[in-house]
């Protein structure tokens, strides 16, 4: 039995007593230092992940080696379910942004519990609904906005309602977010920052004025 408390925030909010048992009973500890890698993509995928404390970084290489980051996942955050359904190779790489506490559920064990007690397949399965949602959420912000409304949606996204709205990420590291050149996304955070919107120091981006980026993230306002 985990010593450690499972987070209520994020996908574990909504999880069901099932779930949460499964976890506390079944699931070993990782520990991951700033930048350690939890696996590439690629790598066997053979396990179910749940984030208790720290942040991840799930992204993609293309085929000519540019890096596309698909999100920055906190506790609560559940993922690598897709193994359950279609085992095979992993789909991203996932590497700690902080010193995380990680704990990992094999899948076979994951399979084992569903056997025996069937109403996990309900959690699982709300799972991997969600996930293609926003898969489908990031593909279609991908081709039909342009890059400033995606940069304000993945500032807004990075810093939630109730931080202090800092992102402790680089200009590089933004632009790997929303699939965008450096240069043009330094362009629009100086544009943002005249305005009064944003803060930007070597340590990163501080939003300043929620309620204007929040108008810049709908297409409308272009």
């Amino acid at each position: 039995m985990l010593k450690t408390r499972l987070p209520d925030t994020g996908f574990l909010s909504g999880a069901s007593g099932p779930l949460r048992r499964m976890l506390e009973s079944q699931a070993s500890e990782i520990r991951l230092s700033q930048g350690e890698v939890l696996f590439e993509q690629g790598d066997p995928g053979d396990a179910l992940y749940a984030i208790v404390e720290g942040a991840l970084e799930l992204s993609v290489l293309s085929a000519s080696g540019r890096k596309l980051s698909l999100d920055m996942m906190r506790p609560g955050a559940v993922f690598g379910e897709i193994t359950l359904f279609d085992p095979g190779e992993r789909t991203a790489t996932a590497i700690a942004t902080e010193a995380s506490l990680v704990l990992r559920l094999r899948s076979g064990d994951v399979l084992e519990q569903i056997r025996r007690h069937p109403d996990l397949a309900a959690d699982l399965l709300r799972l991997a609904g969600q996930r293609m949602r926003w898969m489908n959420n990031q593909l279609n912000e991908q081709v039909f906005l342009p890059m400033p409304v995606r940069l304000a949606r993945k500032l807004a996204y990075l810093a939630p309602e109730g931080s202090d709205g800092r992102i402790s990420l680089s200009q590089a590291e933004l632009a790997e977010f929303v699939g965008a050149t450096r240069e043009a996304v330094s362009k629009t955070l100086a544009t943002w920052k005249r305005n009064g919107l944003i803060s930007v120091s070597r340590g990163g981006v501080q939003i300043l004025d929620r309620n204007a980026l929040a108008v810049l993230a709908e297409p409308e306002s272009i």
